[in-house]
């Protein structure tokens, strides 16, 4: 697989799994935090964006250490992705706009509240373990097993991006 398609899973892997664990500095030392977000990939971009509230620390966290890891999860289909690169908070309300829908109900009551922000991660390296899927990585596992060979359990790859 070329570099290229190599980048392209990994914007592939952002746009289908879609929440994401953010982790940051927590700013008074060597401490990671990480928290839930709902990212969304833009490509054309180069980044990742999600809402956040800036109430709640990560910009100050950010603005003391702006290297952060974005790691998705799918566990039921058995891919993983972990994306590092730098983050930055942005006063930026057409993007807020552009990134609104129903669910941010559950933290603000519209897009035109004033404590949102866009946390922009700019996407330096990123990491991915795609296998076939549940079904078929289970009889792999197993085959494997019972004849002792090293199953096949999909793709790992390191990619800069």
């Amino acid at each position: 697989m070329s570099h290229h398609d190599d980048q392209t899973r990994v914007w592939d892997l952002i746009a289908s799994i879609k929440f994401a664990m953010l982790v940051t500095h927590d700013g008074q030392g060597d401490e990671l935090r990480a928290r839930p977000m709902h990212a969304h990939g833009e490509r054309a971009d180069d980044a990742i964006y999600f809402l956040t509230d800036v109430r709640h620390h990560k910009d100050d966290e950010i603005q003391v250490n702006d290297n952060v890891c974005v790691a998705f999860a799918d566990t039921g289909g058995h891919r993983y992705l972990s994306v590092t690169g730098t983050a930055t908070v942005l006063e930026d309300r057409q993007r807020v706009h552009d990134l609104w829908d129903a669910s941010n109900r559950a933290f603000w009551d519209d897009e035109n509240d004033p404590n949102i922000r866009v946390l922009r991660v700019r996407p330096s390296m990123a990491e991915f373990w795609d296998s076939p899927g549940k079904i078929v990585t289970t009889v792999k596992m197993a085959a494997a097993a019972l004849t002792g060979a090293k199953p096949d359990l999909g793709e790992n790859r390191k990619v800069r991006l």
